[in-house]
């Protein structure tokens, strides 16, 4: 299996360059990788400590924030190195301050992991959530690097649990420590031999809650609101857009908009912005722009949806008519602000378990969209105590990165 699995991986390595010509994200992702040797070149030398943390993505990057963070603060004298698989991570935070070394994860063939670890020589190594790769993670085992996961999360249908799915069962030897999210997570991994376990939570609440210590304040989001309730409508696609479009064209209500789209690119913002029968304005043109005389406001730009959310009176979360489906319903929770979101939910817990405490809306069709909306804005009531759910449920759940780092100390003491 192993030898099928590096044919292919040789096979994607060797083509994936000729697609790329005509493909954005693949092109980042092919060149993107050419320059890995030299920073760890630069960056690595062989006389340093280091600490190696690989998120897939941006989100799993997010999620594992508050653990890089500590690690960092904990380990002063160790050289930071954070890789991500995907250029919608890289791309974002290759400049991240949090780490010192920020590079792409070469694919994973075994010369390449062999390479790569001798490079950056890590005396720990996280992986968060996800993304297991055979080879790495041999080569970590043989070199007996302590490993861990963080924010794990394992379900019944994955091809650890399936009788044909041995090859992987077998790379998760090379885990020292399984940091997990739940008690499903825990016994799922009990149940194949996995007993180096420990249900931490997920350090998400960890950084979302840390998110009300920061200056969230955006002077031109103060200025557009001015004083009237807000609903901010994050990370919303077509579907989405055809319902919250149609609300906003007919409400009569004393209340404003800020939509932040998935994706911006600029025929799609000019298509969201026509359909608009209120005044509205972009952020891309918000220089000299009457702010405070608009109805509704379109974020075209990415990186500030977070601190627009500690100005919802209301947020949509948006996602939930697609697969797999909803986005980030904890980011407007922590600033204790009511949600509503579509109805493909499940697959996400904090979502599922905030509509089970009836903090967050789930909504078929425009009809419950426009009567979950028309709850919220009219009845204050409702939205305080819907918006403290939200925020309480966070705070409940705090802690993951604390139960992580005093694991990793007492394992490795600071020295």
């Amino acid at each position: 299996m192993l030898f099928l699995y590096n044919l292919l991986v040789h096979c994607i390595q060797v083509l994936l360059p000729l697609p790329a010509l005509f493909n954005r994200k693949l092109n980042l992702f092919v060149e993107g990788r050419k320059k890995v040797w030299n920073t760890l070149e630069t960056k690595c030398p062989a006389s340093s400590k280091s600490i190696w943390f690989h998120a897939a993505s941006l989100g799993e990057f997010e999620q594992g924030l508050p653990v890089i963070t500590a690690i960092k603060s904990a380990y002063p004298n160790h050289i930071l190195v954070v890789t991500f698989f995907s250029p919608s991570g890289y791309e974002v935070r290759q400049n991240t301050t949090s780490a010192d070394v920020t590079v792409y994860l070469p694919l994973d063939t075994k010369t390449n992991a062999q390479r790569f670890i001798a490079a950056i020589h890590p005396e720990m190594v996280f992986f968060i959530k996800y993304e297991f790769w055979p080879n790495y993670l041999n080569e970590l085992l043989r070199l007996q690097i302590p490993t861990y996961l963080i924010s794990g999360i394992f379900r019944p249908n994955q091809v650890f649990f399936k009788f044909y799915g041995g090859f992987y069962r077998k790379a998760l030897r090379s885990f020292t420590h399984f940091f997990v999210q739940n008690d499903t997570s825990k016994a799922l991994l009990q149940n194949i031999g996995y007993i180096n376990c420990t249900v931490s939570g997920d350090t998400r609440f960890d950084r979302v809650a840390s998110l009300l210590e920061r200056d969230n304040r955006l002077d031109f989001i103060e200025t557009f609101k001015n004083g009237t309730p807000t609903v901010v409508m994050g990370s919303t696609w077509p579907k989405d857009e055809e319902l919250l479009i149609s609300y906003i064209n007919q409400t009569t209500s004393n209340v404003k908009f800020i939509i932040a789209p998935h994706n911006i690119k600029a025929e799609q913002i000019a298509s969201l912005q026509t359909r608009l029968q209120k005044p509205t304005v972009l952020f891309s043109e918000k220089e000299g722009s009457d702010l405070s005389s608009c109805v509704v406001f379109i974020i075209d730009t990415i990186g500030i949806l977070t601190k627009i959310y500690s100005y919802a009176d209301i947020a949509y979360v948006g996602g939930g008519f697609g697969n797999p489906g909803v986005h980030n319903v904890l980011e407007p929770a922590t600033f204790g602000i009511p949600i509503v979101v579509g109805p493909n939910y499940s697959h996400f817990a904090e979502a599922k378990a905030l509509v089970g405490q009836n903090g967050c809306l789930s909504i078929q069709n425009q009809t419950e969209l426009n009567d979950a909306f028309n709850l919220l804005i009219n009845n204050e009531d409702e939205r305080h105590e819907k918006g403290h759910i939200c925020s309480t449920f966070v705070q409940m759940n705090k802690g993951a990165t604390t139960t992580i780092l005093n694991f990793i100390t007492k394992t490795h003491p600071i020295q």
